[in-house]
């Protein structure tokens, strides 16, 4: 490894990753190819977690909420990256991540709705962000098979999406050639610590991995990652998303670009399958997929593109999102030295993970956290009241 990307001499690992979802593998590949010997470890088969169910959503505008300034600007960051970061790893890997830049049109099926939209619009606007409100023929234009009724709606022109079952395969690839080990059936079940340092982890096996660094990147687990002490486990928590798979009998999805409405989004794919997402429940860690959840799906797709009733249910699943308390991801350092965190990204976890990558690895290189997540940084959860990190439990004489 050169000398100026090396990051250690010292374990059998520059960096064990735990965790294969698209975060995690993105991070264990900007890590090799900064010269970094690296592990990705996961209890189920990549891609893990939310990374296989998630709809692939690139859409910072059409997502904007009122409140979050800091998440907005790593949103349009992290999506105005995409498109190099896209074409570098299909160069890589020989492989497509189904990768699509049609933008999105958001509608509006009633007056109460017509309103919200027209107030997320106006702060769009004052944004300078690239939204359009569109009068209903305006918005039949682009999609004929929108509902026959309704109020308007916003076109969001620069927005994408991608497959992220796709882009996992093609992370997998691109780590095989660059000789990343990815270790799928694994569970950790420990810690090596040496004073306020994580040197390594044990499996359930009672093999013991040893690395300079061990980033956390389990997703919605990873506030319960009990191979950590529990001073150093992140304020991450499970959100329950059904979401459906439709398939079109001819091949054709029933839209080009990704549909919304208040209710309900639809992402078309370029094989003719159309994802319908999503609920948002408080769970905990259940996945179970619900009547009443498919019923809510299909029924508000079904009031925005009548053509979905003539589609084929392929899948019906449910994925647990990984919230935080002030919904920002958490990138950075731990609550113990050598313990990088790359978790909490709750409904932006494909649109940020190339960005999660980079912040890690110059983190873990240079020793610095700059850029657009910045703000991500998991100290300023302590200011809040939540879990102090185990150094500061030293410093008080509690551990």
């Amino acid at each position: 490894m050169p000398a100026e990307a090396s990051l250690s001499d010292r374990g059998s690992y520059d960096a064990v990753v735990v965790g294969g979802g698209v975060v995690g593998l993105c991070c264990a590949w900007r890590l090799a190819q900064r010269g970094a010997r690296v592990l990705v470890l996961d209890r189920a088969e990549p891609p893990a977690g939310a990374s296989r169910v998630a709809a692939g959503m690139l859409a910072p505008i059409g997502e904007l909420a009122f409140g979050e300034p800091e998440l907005l600007k790593m949103t349009l960051a992290a999506a105005g990256r995409y498109p190099d970061f896209v074409a570098e790893l299909e160069a890589e890997s020989e492989l497509s991540t189904g990768y699509a830049r049609h933008g999105a049109l958001h509608i509006a099926l009633d007056r109460d709705e017509a309103a919200e939209l027209r107030r997320v619009h106006d702060l769009q606007r004052s944004l300078g962000l690239g939204a359009e409100w569109l009068p209903p023929r305006r918005c039949r234009e682009l999609e004929p098979g929108l509902t026959p009724s309704f109020n308007g709606g916003v076109h969001a022109p620069e927005e994408a999406a991608i497959d992220p079952r796709r882009m996992a395969a093609a992370l997998l690839a691109a780590l095989a050639r660059a000789g990343v080990e990815v270790r799928a059936g694994v569970e950790v079940e420990g810690s090596l610590i040496a004073g306020e340092r994580i040197e390594g982890v044990r499996l359930g096996s009672g093999e013991e991995l040893r690395a300079e660094h061990v980033v956390l990147a389990s997703g919605a687990w990873s506030g319960e990652a009990r191979w950590l002490p529990e001073s150093a486990r992140p304020p991450v928590r499970p959100v329950k998303g059904q979401i459906l798979i439709l398939r079109s009998l001819d091949g054709e999805a029933p839209c080009e670009r990704i549909v919304a409405s208040e209710r309900v989004y639809l992402v078309p794919r370029p094989d003719g399958r159309l994802v319908v997402g999503a609920t948002t429940e408080e769970r905990g860690f259940d996945t179970t997929v619900t009547a009443g959840g498919v019923h809510e799906l299909l029924r508000e797709a079904y009031r925005l593109l009548p053509d979905v009733a003539e589609m084929e249910l392929v899948e019906a699943m449910a994925g647990l999102r990984p919230g935080t308390p002030d919904n920002l991801p958490l990138v950075g350092r731990g609550g113990l030295d050598g313990l990088v965190l790359a978790c909490g990204h709750y409904r932006n976890g494909i649109l940020l993970a190339p960005q999660t990558a980079d912040t890690v690895a110059a983190l873990l290189v240079a020793g610095e956290l700059h850029g657009p997540l910045s703000a991500a940084d998991p100290t300023r959860l302590q200011s809040l009241g939540h879990r102090p990190s185990a150094r500061s439990l030293a410093a008080r004489g509690e551990i």
